[in-house]
C-alpha cells in the first residue's frame, strides 16, 4: 500500500482499534494507526495513517476538532454518556434557552476540565475505565483545555444540539456532564459525531464499507501538504535536512512540512529559537 492517510466515517458501534484492526487487514499490514480515539457511540472523521504516514498521527492529534452532539438535561448517567447506567433523574422542562446560552458561554475559552473517569487516561499505567470497571473510585485531575465554540443549534424538549470546536483532550461528554450541573439539572452525552480533525472535514470522510471495497490512500506528500503549512527548500537544503540539521528558514507554525524541488515531502520542521530544527524525517 502507498504510505499516506485515510479518512474514515466511523460508523457508530466501533471503537477506533476495530476500524484499525479492519483497515490493517485491508491494506496487508500492520503500520496502520489513528489520531485520535472515538468512543464507540461517537461516529464521524477518523483519520488512519499507512505505512510512514503513521509517523504524523501525533501532530495530527494535536489540531483542533469540531463536533456537533445532542445533550440530555435531566439525567446524569455513570459515564457520562448514553452507553452508562442513569444515576439521577431531575426535572428540566424549566430551563430556558437563556440560561443554556449562559451555561455554554461559561464553558468556552480556556478551562480546567476533569475528564470523564470512563476514559482512556492512564492512571499508574492502567486506563480509568478498566479502574472503573473493576470496581475502583477513579478520580481524575483537571487538565487544561480550550473550547473555542460552544453553540446551541436547537432545543428540542430536553435535548439540546450543539456545535463545538475545541482543543486536543477535551471530553464533550464532560461538558455535557458540566453544563448540566451548572443548570442545576444534570445532563449527559446524547450523541456525538466529529465533523473535522484539523484540516480533514467529514466531506473527506469515507464510510468504512467504501474503505474496505476500495481503499483509497491519500499519498504521504499530498497529506503533509493538506495537513501542515508548507515550506519549499531547495535540494542542498532538503540534503541538510534529511541528515537533521538546522536551517535558517522562517517557520511561522510549527510543524510545518518542507518541500524538496521535485515535489517530494522531506520532513516536519518545527521553529526552535528562529530556526528549522527537523522534528520527523521521511527522506
Amino acid at each position: 500500500m502507498t504510505d499516506g492517510l485515510i479518512v474514515v466515517d466511523k460508523p457508530a458501534g466501533w471503537t477506533s482499534h476495530d476500524v484499525v484492526a479492519r483497515v490493517r487487514r485491508v491494506c496487508g499490514t500492520r503500520r496502520v494507526g489513528h489520531a485520535g480515539t472515538l468512543d464507540p457511540m461517537a461516529t464521524g472523521v477518523l483519520v488512519l495513517g499507512v505505512g510512514r504516514a503513521t509517523r504524523l498521527l501525533g501532530y495530527l492529534a494535536a489540531h483542533d476538532k469540531d463536533y456537533e452532539a445532542t445533550i440530555r438535561l435531566g439525567a446524569t448517567t455513570t459515564t457520562d454518556d448514553a452507553e452508562g447506567e442513569v444515576v439521577a433523574e431531575r426535572d428540566a422542562g424549566a430551563v430556558t434557552d437563556e440560561a443554556i446560552e449562559a451555561g455554554l458561554r461559561g464553558l468556552t475559552g480556556d478551562l480546567l476540565q476533569v475528564p470523564s473517569a470512563v476514559s482512556a487516561i492512564k492512571v499508574d499505567g492502567v486506563r480509568a475505565y478498566q479502574r472503573v470497571r473493576s470496581g475502583e473510585n477513579v478520580e481524575l485531575a483537571a487538565r487544561p483545555v480550550r473550547v473555542e465554540r460552544l453553540d446551541l443549534l436547537a432545543h428540542r424538549g430536553c435535548d439540546l444540539d450543539v456545535r463545538v470546536t475545541c482543543s486536543t483532550g477535551t471530553y464533550v461528554r464532560a461538558l455535557a456532564r458540566d453544563l448540566g450541573d451548572a443548570l442545576g439539572v444534570g445532563a449527559h452525552l446524547r450523541a456525538l459525531r466529529r465533523t473535522r480533525v484539523g484540516r480533514f472535514g467529514i466531506e473527506a470522510a469515507r464510510p468504512l464499507a467504501d474503505v474496505e471495497s476500495d481503499p483509497v490512500v491519500v499519498p504521504l506528500a499530498e497529506a503533509v501538504g493538506q495537513a501542515f503549512p508548507t515550506l519549499q527548500v531547495s535540494e542542498q537544503e532538503a540534503v541538510r535536512i534529511a541528515h537533521g540539521q538546522r536551517l535558517a528558514l522562517e517557520v511561522t507554525v510549527s510543524p510545518s512540512g518542507v518541500f524538496a524541488p521535485d515535489g517530494s515531502v522531506v520532513a516536519l520542521v518545527a521553529d526552535r529559537d528562529g530556526v528549522a530544527q527537523p522534528i520527523c524525517v521521511f527522506r
